[in-house]
């Protein structure tokens, strides 16, 4: 459950309250290990051609959520095979792609912060555009079409899947945070700032930053109780809400947020007049060609 944001970030009054820029506080709540459930999730030994500083992350069943949090009941999901970014998008990357960089913490090889859910859409896009892809995104109803070979923000059953990478413990390393510090930037070690990506040991898939630095934004609306109601094969979200679901953590969070099941949201920042925090950033997905013939009948 995430503990309100405003008591952490201290920021100019009322930057964050304009029309489009609200955030529904939920009650705070501690969590400890999540369940250990039977769960199919191992890397794929035929994977197909992986585009460039991205993961193929293979198809698979697991155990989504946490026990001891209120709005994260467990629950089996599928997940389809995608295509997932190695590292959070880089300011060079975003400044490459969109013209600007709008970042506090002016480091090339930092992951780009103070972007809104929607510039990170807007970033997808474009880098969909840039690689002649079939966007995901229309920018004014801002629904994502699925099917499209473009990038696009991963779901949260995506984001949480592949940071497990096939455990089921509290942390891909295991439930206790005493070795947080080789994986993630957070509160104890960070230093009071962001840093530059792939620096710390990455998540058994090979993906760096999965947790600690950035919160990273996923595409699905939030809703406290959608567990409950959500399908058990590629969940997408609600349909419509008020934030966003980010995950992860961040440089500036405990231990206890950077946790595989932890789940947190905000304001997706529609409108130009909404700001973007320091400690947001995201990485992108791509949907990952069918397996061949003989890959499905196991030859």
């Amino acid at each position: 459950m995430k503990i309100p944001i405003t008591a952490i970030v201290i920021l100019a009054a009322g930057l964050f309250w304009w029309s489009g820029c609200e955030r529904t506080p939920e009650t705070s709540q501690k969590s400890q290990a999540n369940a250990n459930p039977s769960q199919d999730a191992a890397p794929a030994t035929n994977a197909p051609a992986t585009p460039t500083n991205m993961v193929f992350i293979p198809a698979g069943r697991f155990l989504m959520g946490d026990k001891d949090q209120v709005d994260a009941k467990p629950h089996e999901v599928t997940v389809s095979a995608f295509f997932m970014d190695r590292t959070l998008v880089t300011q060079e990357q975003y400044e490459k792609a969109m013209g600007d960089n709008p970042s506090r913490w002016k480091i090339s090889q930092n992951p780009v912060e103070q972007v809104r859910w929607s510039d990170a859409v807007r970033y997808c896009n474009k880098r969909s555009e840039m690689e002649g892809l079939r966007l995901c995104y229309d920018l004014k109803t801002w629904k994502c079409d699925f099917n499209a070979d473009g990038y696009r923000l991963p779901t949260e059953a995506e984001w949480e899947y592949a940071s497990r990478a096939g455990t089921t413990t509290a942390y891909f390393f295991g439930d206790s945070p005493a070795k947080l510090g080789e994986h993630a930037w957070f509160d104890k070690n960070s230093g009071g700032h962001p840093h530059p990506v792939g620096q710390k040991q990455p998540n058994p898939w090979g993906l760096y930053d999965i947790c600690g630095n950035l919160w990273e934004w996923c595409n699905d609306f939030y809703k406290v109780d959608y567990y409950k109601d959500s399908p058990p094969a590629d969940p997408q979200g609600p349909d419509t809400g008020r934030t966003k679901v980010v995950r992860g953590g961040a440089w500036r969070f405990s231990a206890e947020h950077c946790r595989s099941g932890y789940r947190y949201n905000e304001s997706p920042g529609y409108a130009d007049v909404c700001f973007g925090y320091d400690i947001y950033g995201f990485r992108c997905v791509r949907k990952a060609p069918p397996p061949m013939e003989k890959e499905k009948q196991g030859k």
